[in-house]
């Protein structure tokens, strides 16, 4: 690997809290810490932070003329604390030190730097005692737009050996895997054309129960010409410190690992076994060992529930267990472990590609951070795809368990990277919410239950989820510019907007069609808000324009009244609920009869009907509510529409004012120095965007919505990146920074954003900084692609990514080349930076003749790029010239 930038790479302390996920999207990880242990073990089909494998771990040794000279554990030292941990077993836990699963009690390298550019983390293993250098690489394939590569259960590592001694060496790395089953454990060697590998299974799981699977250590070697391998398939058993022992005398022990086999009765359960890769390595020589840990845990079940449930209303006979779609494709984990060392160099390097192309994005260091970071998330547990390939996500991910289930609406409304690099896997969302989640009255619930089409969850639908489905639908549609699949889902989209005035809407958002919502609207802080309110009225337009024009494309004469009550709304809103410097929710709080008069036919989250849970009688007034205060998300709808290229939803001024004034109230420098009853994710000396901020003389609820002192990650994005696409670049990356320096790797992992727990999938907003610092635009219904980029110095390089192909946009003074990295694109139109004269385009070679109009480039014909080639457009003097 390249060197890499110095932002990326952590040192001392600053590893003390990494996890970096290494796994395909819906097969869970597991997590390599800062000092190169293997954490995390999310492989069973749920969370399992704070986990390890028995002693599972990589080692090496180095020996010349029949004596060891040195051999470690590739671990760094242990940071603070020691006293142990609170959650171990007993005799293991707090008041006992580390685990020993942490191997701290054995030789090991006395530093390691971490540097982690997601998907590839390189880590540099640093002691002058040891007669070698060594580096650790470590990935699993992160393809845009090819999910199936994307999605296999399995690590790589490849270690770099350099002897750096003036003798002949050879050099051992070994690679321990524990056997997690239940009794009997068999662990068994299999020898292949490209190597070796450890099959871990075991004979008392039967093949459908849901504790089913197995893993396989691989040790790849037909690279590696004069190689040896050598194997333990089992670790000493006996009692008290016996296996680690044992261990570390065979380590310590010149030559080849001597076997050891256990007959199934006597093997039982919890063991290691080991593959060992011998090199000789000539002076000033270099080696590169591989290795492989795959994974198949075919089975899943609805856990967090259990199944039959009284929580679901059913609605069909469903089995009870679904097979993990990389089941479906792999049968073990030999298959996968295969297909990931057949294709290691193809895999690498295409992954590579991706990441070379997002780093070489010209954007500050915390915007390519927030970015990179966060796709992580896609390869973390906070994922699952299911037996037909189909995306499901949690919410994010408690310690051993998922966080609040079922594709919410109202989170995944902000998360951007799914849509834009695995857009295919981002339509299933909406197939999934339309074909199974819509009820029959047009209403959403904003969980979608497990199994797929086990019935409905048994809650009202929220305002921002129901209607940010219809902004999501559009977006997907002009990233994959089929109207064919728009017009199998309209009929439901359509529902799912006229459900604002159905009269079966007992919430009442709009039964006179005004465009402006009146009544009860849930939303994502997990209460409600009464009468208007920019916010969510605003998710309301947004799918009421988005709307229209999807019905024009289909042929639904129904756009017309679309539009007719979109720019209602909007006049009224704009009108009605900007205050001078931003938008506000109109409600008199003192008005007791405002939740009198709704009936509660669902259950609430709290309370025993609406009057309880939301008067406050002690004060007179009703609870939960934003009244005059400057809400972070007030015009998140706008970010959305500019995000898709949909248009207005509100005044353009105002928008920028309302966008300034969410910097100057919500944003905290020091939050040590105000009031937070909420959850504590941002303290002391950090910084952030709180979700609601009452400027001196506002009207302010005494109990305001829920969670509005605190920061969120993904919403503090959102409206950071609206702050830099409204021109306020160095506000909206004052914000974007201040999350970053939270997750800097000593106080927090850089990659596990969380928020309601652990990977949270709302941070995917960042991924959304690209668009904005690139001005991109696309409607691939058109074969239209635009770029406006904000910030550089006549030189501009970003990564892009859509539904046939990805790659990169280059403009400097005088040429813009349009690069295909992966895949394909049909351009038949091309919006270049306000100011640029084009003269001449040319594809590979080959004149492209066009014509230009308001800065669009229209084709003659229509452009067919593959991967490898570029349109480059050549420039004269600007415009502004």
């Amino acid at each position: 690997m390249d060197r890499i930038n110095q932002k990326f790479v952590y040192r001392g302390a600053r590893t003390s809290q990494i996890s970096f996920p290494l796994g395909g999207i819906g097969t869970g990880s597991i997590g390599l810490a800062g000092n190169g242990r293997l954490i995390d073990w999310e492989i069973f089909n749920r969370p399992n932070k704070g986990s390890v494998n028995g002693f599972s771990h990589f080692a090496i040794r180095a020996e010349a003329e029949g004596k060891v000279m040195d051999a470690r554990i590739l671990h760094g030292d242990l940071r603070p604390p020691y006293q142990g941990e609170m959650t171990g077993t007993r005799f293991s836990s707090f008041g006992w030190g580390p685990r020993r699963e942490y191997l701290t009690g054995l030789p090991h390298f006395a530093d390691v730097t971490f540097a982690g550019e997601f998907p590839f983390a390189e880590l540099d293993f640093l002691d002058e005692r040891f007669p070698g250098g060594v580096k650790l690489l470590a990935f699993n394939p992160f393809i845009p737009l090819d999910d199936l590569h994307s999605s296999i259960p399995g690590a790589l590592f490849e270690f770099t050996v350099v002897n750096t001694t003036d003798q002949p060496l050879t050099y051992t790395l070994v690679g321990v895997l524990h056997n997690p089953l239940p009794a009997n454990n068999l662990n068994q060697i299999e020898e292949r054309p490209w190597g070796t590998l450890l099959h871990l299974t075991s004979d008392g799981v039967a093949p459908d129960s849901t504790d089913y699977g197995d893993l396989t250590l691989a040790a790849p070697t037909a690279h590696l010409p004069g190689s040896e391998v050598s194997w333990q398939q089992y670790w000493y058993r006996g009692a008290w410190f016996d296996g680690l022992e044992s261990y570390w005398h065979d380590l310590t022990t010149p030559g080849p690992l001597r076997n050891r086999v256990y007959a199934p009765a006597k093997a039982g359960k919890a063991n290691e076994g080991a593959l060992a890769v011998h090199k000789t390595l000539a002076p000033g020589e270099i080696a590169h060992f591989r290795f492989v840990i795959s994974w198949n845990f075919p089975n899943c079940f609805n856990y967090w529930k259990g199944y039959p449930s009284p929580q679901l209303v059913q609605t069909a006979e469903v089995p009870p267990v679904w097979r993990n779609f990389y089941a479906t494709q792999w049968n073990d984990s030999r298959a996968s472990a295969e297909t990931l060392i057949d294709g290691w160099d193809r895999l690498f390097a295409e992954t590579r590609c991706f990441k070379d192309a997002l780093f070489a994005s010209h954007l500050p260091d915390a915007a390519l951070d927030a970015v990179s970071a966060n796709i992580s998330i896609l390869k973390s547990p906070t994922v699952l795809r299911l037996e037909d390939g189909g995306f499901y996500g949690w919410e994010g991910c408690h310690p051993s368990e998922g966080c609040c289930e079922g594709s919410c609406t109202h989170v995944w409304n902000y998360a951007q990277a799914l849509p834009f690099l695995f857009p295919r896997l981002e339509r299933t969302m909406r197939e999934a919410d339309y074909g199974f989640n819509l009820r029959e009255d047009g209403g959403m619930p904003f969980r979608l239950q497990l199994p797929i089409g086990s019935g409905y969850w048994n809650f009202r639908p929220c305002a921002d989820g129901q209607f940010g489905g219809v902004l999501k639908t559009y977006r997907d549609w002009k990233i994959c510019g089929d109207t064919e699949w728009l017009r199998g889902l309209w009929p439901a989209v359509k529902q799912s907007i006229e459900f604002a005035w159905s009269r079966r809407n007992f919430d009442r958002w709009d039964p006179e069609k005004t465009g402006v919502l009146w009544g009860r609207q849930h939303h994502t802080l997990d209460m409600e808000l009464f009468g208007p309110n920019s916010w969510l009225t605003g998710f309301y337009l947004g799918a009421l324009k988005a709307g229209a024009e999807m019905a024009d494309a289909v042929g639904d004469d129904d756009a017309a009244e679309f539009r007719e009550i979109f720019a209602r709304g909007k006049r009224w809103v704009d009108d009605n609920l900007f205050n001078g410097e931003y938008y506000i929710q109109r409600i008199d709080l003192t008005d007791r009869s405002i939740v009198e008069q709704f009936v509660d036919e669902l259950p609430l989250v709290q309370g025993s009907d609406t009057l309880s849970a939301y008067w406050n009688e002690e004060r007179g007034e009703i609870k939960y509510q934003i009244a005059e205060g400057s809400s972070i998300d007030q015009i998140l709808a706008q970010w959305h529409a500019d995000l898709y290229g949909l248009g207005e939803i509100f005044d353009r001024a105002q928008v920028k004012a309302a966008s300034a004034a969410i910097f100057k109230y919500n944003f905290i420098p020091r939050m040590g120095d105000v009031y937070n009853p909420c959850r504590i994710y941002c303290l002391n000396d950090e910084g952030g965007l709180v979700i609601c901020a009452w400027p001196e003389g506002a009207v302010k609820p005494s109990i305001p919505a829920p969670y509005s002192q605190e920061t969120m990650n993904g919403f503090e994005y959102s409206a950071a990146i609206h702050m830099i696409m409204n021109g306020l670049v160095d506000e909206g990356m004052t914000a974007v920074a201040a999350i970053r320096q939270r997750y800097d790797g000593e106080r927090r992992n850089p990659w596990n954003e969380f928020e309601c727990g652990s990977n949270y999938a709302r941070s995917m907003a960042s991924y959304a900084l690209l668009n904005a610092f690139s001005g991109f635009e696309f409607d691939m219904t058109r074969g239209y692609l635009g770029f406006s980029p904000l910030v550089g110095d006549g030189h501009f390089r970003v990564f892009w990514s859509l539904e046939s192909g990805w790659g990169e946009f280059e403009m400097s003074a005088d040429a813009a080349d349009l690069r295909i990295l992966y895949g394909d694109l049909t351009l038949k139109r091309l919006r270049l930076p306000a100011g640029i004269r084009p003269r001449a385009a040319v594809v590979e070679g080959r004149a492209a003749d066009f014509t230009a109009e308001d800065g669009v480039l229209i084709f003659a014909e229509p452009l067919h790029l593959r991967a490898g080639e570029a349109l480059t457009i050549r420039c004269g003097e600007s415009l502004d010239a």
